[in-house]
């Protein structure tokens, strides 16, 4: 009887849980698609690729209208979506690695919490990085041939998410001058072609569709992918650079051994947010459960949509977005940090970069 009756209360409960969700109806409202960056961005063009395919699967097919809110390197428009966004399930943001650099570093600018704020949709990136052929090295088992050569990589600044490429050259023990003030991969790319830059590194669309080039042609080298983490949190080769070691590995080819300690754990923070929890797609403090449900349901049909398949590729790159427990898992490792390792990058910023944090 017990059985009978715990058997029952499970079926009354998964169907209110169903008819919650169920119940949510989007029927001529307009949804409002936070973006806090310009037009034109990655992240602009993410969440536009994103939007009406999203759109299309939420229950009475809603309009879902991207609004740019720039500034601050996009806490600005974080802070905003904070201060006015309801629980209503008519507003969104998204977030990228720029708007949880300043978060992970504890930036006074910013007033949100991630912890506040519901995962809906999660999309991953990955990238590699590379050295001018002209040093000799052929990978980086080469490492000694450009371990003491100086080397110059572009940067906008050094909290921005070449704050990963910072981190993770020092990690290998690599001399490398960063020039700040180059907006943007692609500047930096066009550098390195002239010979004006040394090292690069790209994400993965802009390195197959160039860098590779570059590799083929004998100009360049490459060293290391920033990998991919696998189902249980942990790094693992990005299966489209297969040949590449990732990070993780090259740090053992140069030293010999695991990484680990405080230096790798911050690295690991940013690397976790720059690239495998690079973009995400949130909804407000105190959205309902039904209201996620909503959300993840529509992901879900979205990504088996065949017009969001054959457009995917082109527009996102090469990586799976994820919702539900995927997205879950990367949301809270792109959007954690230990206060140690907090701590240490604070002070490496402060006292080698002169970024203050008041």
């Amino acid at each position: 009887m017990r059985r009978l009756i715990a058997a029952s209360l499970l079926t009354l409960s998964v169907g209110l849980a169903s008819f919650h969700a169920a119940a949510a109806d989007f029927t001529g409202k307009t949804i409002t698609l936070m973006v806090p960056f310009p037009t034109g961005g990655g992240v602009d063009l993410w969440a536009r690729f994103n939007a009406p395919l999203l759109a299309r699967h939420l229950p009475g097919k809603p309009t879902i209208v991207v609004r740019n809110s720039p500034g601050g390197g996009s806490t600005s428009g974080a802070n905003l979506f904070t201060q006015i966004a309801k629980p209503d399930g008519l507003m969104l943001l998204a977030s990228s690695a720029s708007t949880q650099f300043p978060y992970l570093l504890g930036d006074p600018r910013v007033k949100y919490d991630y912890k506040d704020w519901r995962v809906v949709l999660a999309g991953p990136t990955g990238g590699a990085a590379y050295v001018s052929a002209k040093y000799g090295a052929k990978s980086v088992r080469d490492i000694d041939k450009i371990k003491n050569v100086e080397l110059f990589f572009a940067s906008p600044g050094p909290t921005a998410l070449e704050l990963v490429s910072l981190l993770g050259f020092r990690q290998l023990g690599l001399n490398v001058t960063h020039i700040f003030g180059v907006v943007g991969r692609a500047e930096g790319l066009l550098g390195f072609e002239r010979g004006e830059f040394t090292i690069d590194s790209q994400t993965t669309t802009a390195y197959l569709r160039r860098s590779a080039g570059l590799v083929q042609s004998g100009d360049a080298t490459p060293l290391f992918s920033w990998g991919v983490l696998d189902k249980n949190g942990q790094l693992a080769r990005d299966p489209n650079f297969p040949d590449l070691p990732h990070i993780g590995e090259a740090y053992e080819i140069v030293h010999g051994k695991k990484p680990e300690g405080i230096e790798w754990d911050a690295f690991m923070a940013f690397l976790i947010s720059g690239f495998p929890a690079q973009k995400l797609l949130v909804l407000p403090k105190g959205t309902s459960d039904e209201l996620v449900e909503t959300y993840r349901a529509a992901v879900r049909e979205m990504l088996q949509d065949p017009e969001y398949i054959a457009k995917r590729d082109e527009v996102i790159g090469e990586y799976e977005q994820v919702t539900d427990a995927q997205a879950e898992k990367l949301y809270k490792d792109g959007t954690t940090i230990s206060p140690e390792a907090r701590t240490w990058v604070r002070d490496f910023l402060a006292k080698n970069y002169q970024v203050k944090f008041e």
